[in-house]
């Protein structure tokens, strides 16, 4: 139980510097190419909802109408899409290969294991099969069980 919790963490933690990664690229990298086709970064972009939109020039909040900031939103989308590609390419992939792999060759072993016990009760069966017949083949025919040589 307790491997399992700290395997946990470590996960929480490398998720969380990983996810700065992955911001970072998409700020620094994808924004900036999308402005390069638009006209400007992508959190930049946004829509009014209600009447004209008046943003404040020193605080850059909007005074007037309803803004809808898309842009930021389509940016998370994106960060939350390559941080899932990276996290099942990377991580959850390679674990259930390496699982079924596993899982395979436990059933190899376990077959061979049956093979084994198979043969070991064909021979023990050969054996018994062939002290019979050294004691006393026709005894066996009728039934009767070889005299054990106790003194009875």
């Amino acid at each position: 139980m307790r491997g399992n919790v700290i395997d946990l963490a470590v996960a929480v933690v490398i998720g969380a510097a990983f996810t700065q990664i992955v911001n970072s690229i998409v700020k620094g990298v994808i924004n900036p190419l999308v402005g390069a086709f638009g006209t400007k970064d992508l959190e930049g972009y946004s829509s009014c909802l209600k009447g004209p939109c008046v943003t404040d020039p020193k605080t850059g909040e909007t005074t007037e109408g309803i803004r809808i900031l898309w842009g930021s939103v389509l940016s998370a989308t994106l960060s939350f899409l390559i941080t899932a590609a990276v996290v099942y390419f990377l991580m959850v992939l390679p674990m259930a290969k390496y699982l079924a792999r596993r899982a395979a060759m436990q059933a190899a072993k376990e077959g061979v294991q049956e093979t084994l016990e198979v043969s070991e009760l064909e021979v023990l069966k050969e054996i018994r099969d062939a002290l019979v017949s050294q004691r006393g083949g026709p005894a066996s025919e009728t039934g009767e069980t070889p005299d054990r040589g106790h003194g009875e």
